[in-house]
């Protein structure tokens, strides 16, 4: 395969994202601006400002007419169609935090295909600087560069090379993952070994050496220690993807491996129908008649058909009611399902989805990957990893009877440590008491948001809780299980980058205010009562059974008191499974949402993706919401506020939001 050249030069403009929406048309107008700029870069630009959901029904070239559709300067979304192709950019710079949330590596190849070569920022979260590795997109914390960029000048690949391991190194060489890895499967590449000296491992840190590629061609695997810095491939017990991503790939594997070849182990790959079953009657009016539930059914339709050459396992939707009837849900969200029915201790989980993390409460290593990486996988069964540094958050004491795992979140997201990024890229192991008693499905929820931390991953050590879930839920005999759990707990004297710890017995339930998970206050700091139009009860972040134990046992109390969702407020709740679903008809929970006026959905990504009952229509509407992220137009154009489930339950009976108390 071609190597890059050893210098690069980048013809074309450079497009600030700046927090001033007429300096933003005037440069798509043709303007070029002196650097510095004068007006602040924007901070904190999320997947979905670059690629908005809708935009991610597209997985070819098309992306190239959008991105930064989403982009917010003030209160305008000043880019328009075509306008970053048509202006002749090769260049993008914005602040701190560039690329945060959703996986989607529709965000870089939009920007790829719309002419953007280099991106520039302070800092950048992992995910959205593998996926542009990946593609052959160059990247740079270096500022400097924009005046020789400016210039025209003949740039040394090194420039872009320097600090990066030997894999990474040679990606970037090479031009994007998929030209490496065909060198390094015709030996042409020689991936570096490890010579780790022994020392103590965090949880995180066994896990990947277990799953250390030794040498692909014999299929030797293991190594005896890793340590944060270390760069290789790791073997993965599971692979899986969902509708936005699968087809992508489906379009990289035909063109770069061929159509009849097939998928390395399919048996451990999964396919998930869940982002988009709802759109159909949650599309606007507006974007029907754009075409595009015609180009979003294209993604189901890619799927189903790959899946069936593919000889891969399909969680699809659920049968349509009547010929002419919408879809009415999913078989389940894919974290719920694969937490649920497939992960185990010990494993190495990869998911074309920030939140994969979720697995992480079964003491599993998952995290999220692009397009590419997935697509690769299906050829190696193997992903390039640079071994983290770690982070330990330890929660201690009790917590109150109303505080929740997201509460722990939200406190953990406003630390400065981490709203500042210095967690990106990071694992993040939760640990303390109050983690050790949270359930199965509230560490979940700590783990599925180490993707707000901006962090590679989250996990908590399995333990006892962990074998009576498999147990319960999948009928394992606990004597075959616990063997699993060995050796996966962090040594004395692992290494942590830094300690984060709080008392959970001084928490009080929190929000966080719209615009960022980050943003959170306890609701005593709210500073007044604030109206809301929705309560939203699900996602896989909320959509658990014990997220639906806390909504009954609010709505049943506020029924034992005569009261019911309140007039002005619409109330949904929408559970992660099927599997869930039939948890909640065993104990009556049906019964209790319809009698207090919630509205109960079958499984799908739904509003928390901006597709499907639950988002918000216009900027006034206010929503309470138990999902997970809260970025810009993630729910709709309204004001989203984060909480967790009890005080979501609570508040949609309130008609503002507050807190639960007990009842005593």
């Amino acid at each position: 395969m071609a190597r890059r050249p050893d210098r690069v030069r980048f013809d074309g403009r450079i497009l600030f994202l700046v927090d001033d929406a007429e300096l933003l048309r005037r440069q798509l107008a043709g303007e070029d601006l002196e650097w510095p700029v004068g007006v602040p870069l924007r901070d904190n630009i999320s997947t979905d400002e670059i690629t908005p959901a809708y935009i991610c029904y597209y997985y070819d070239e098309t992306l190239g007419d959008f991105p930064y559709l989403g982009l917010q300067a003030g209160d305008e979304f000043p880019v328009t169609r075509g306008s970053v192709r048509g202006g002749g950019f090769a260049c993008s710079v914005s602040g701190k935090r560039r690329g945060k949330g959703s996986s989607r590596e529709q965000s870089p190849y939009a920007e790829m295909m719309a002419g953007i070569r280099l991106i520039v920022a302070e800092n950048i979260e992992r995910i959205y600087r593998e996926n542009c590795q990946n593609l052959g997109v160059l990247t740079s914390t270096d500022f400097s560069l924009i005046e020789r960029v400016r210039r025209g000048e003949e740039i040394p690949l090194s420039v872009f090379t320097e600090g990066e391991g030997e894999i990474t190194r040679g990606i970037i060489e090479h031009g994007g993952l998929f030209d490496y890895n065909v060198a390094r499967i015709q030996g042409k590449v020689q991936v570096p070994g490890v010579a780790t000296a022994e020392r103590p491992m965090t949880l995180a840190e066994k896990i990947v050496a277990r799953h250390w590629v030794t040498d692909l061609s014999r299929d030797e695997v293991g190594v005896a220690h890793v340590r944060p810095g270390d760069e290789g491939f790791t073997r993965t017990d599971i692979r899986f993807s969902h509708e936005y991503v699968t087809p992508m790939a489906a379009i990289f594997w035909r063109d770069y491996v061929g159509e009849d070849e097939g998928i390395v182990d399919p048996e451990s790959v999964f396919f998930f129908r869940d982002h988009l079953t709802f759109l159909e009657i949650a599309m606007t009016e507006e974007r029907k008649a754009q075409g595009l539930l015609d180009v979003a059914l294209e993604l189901k339709a890619k799927q189903e058909k790959f899946a069936e050459q593919q000889g891969v396992r399909l969680y699809g939707e659920l049968p349509r009611l009547g010929p002419h009837m919408a879809v009415v849900g999913s078989e389940a969200i894919c974290h719920s399902k694969i937490l649920e029915q497939h992960a185990l201790p010990g494993q190495l989980i990869i998911g074309t989805d920030s939140h994969t993390p979720h697995a992480g409460a079964m003491g599993a290593v998952a995290f999220g990957v692009g397009t590419t990486a997935i697509f690769n996988s299906w050829l190696t069964k193997d992903v390039r990893i640079k071994v983290p540094p770690s982070v330990l958050v330890r929660v201690n004491g009790r917590k109150p009877e109303n505080v929740t795992a997201k509460d722990f979140m939200l406190q953990i997201l406003r630390h400065p440590y981490v709203k500042n990024g210095n967690a990106i890229g990071k694992i993040v192991e939760y640990a303390g008491a109050a983690v050790e008693a949270l359930s199965i499905d509230e560490r979940a929820t700590m783990t599925n948001m180490a993707a707000e931390v901006g962090a590679f991953t989250g996990i908590v050590r399995p333990d006892e809780k962990a074998v009576e879930f498999l147990a319960r839920e999948r009928g394992l005999d606990p004597e075959e299980v616990r063997p699993l759990l060995d050796g996966l707990f962090s040594d004395d004297g692992a290494e942590y980058e830094t300690l984060i710890e709080f008392d959970a017995g001084e928490l009080e339930p929190m929000v966080a205010l719209p615009g960022d998970p980050g943003n959170g206050l306890f609701l005593q700091e709210l500073g007044g009562p604030v109206k809301i139009d929705i309560a939203y009860a699900g996602s896989c972040t909320a959509g658990k059974k014990s997220d639906m134990d806390m909504y009954a046992r609010v709505f049943k109390e506020a029924l034992e008191r005569g009261e019911r969702v309140h007039s002005d407020v619409k109330c949904f709740i929408q559970c992660g499974s099927q599997e869930v679903k039939r948890y909640c008809e065993r104990e009556g929970y049906l019964e209790i949402f319809q009698e207090v006026g919630a509205e109960f959905i079958e499984p799908s990504c739904g509003a928390c993706i901006n597709a499907g009952p639950g988002v918000s229509y216009d900027r006034e509407t206010v929503t309470v919401s138990a999902i997970n992220r809260n970025f810009p137009g993630r729910s709709g154009p309204g004001q989203l506020y984060l909480a967790s489930p009890y005080t979501t339950a609570a508040s949609a009976v309130a008609g503002r939001i507050v807190g639960w108390e007990p009842s005593s």
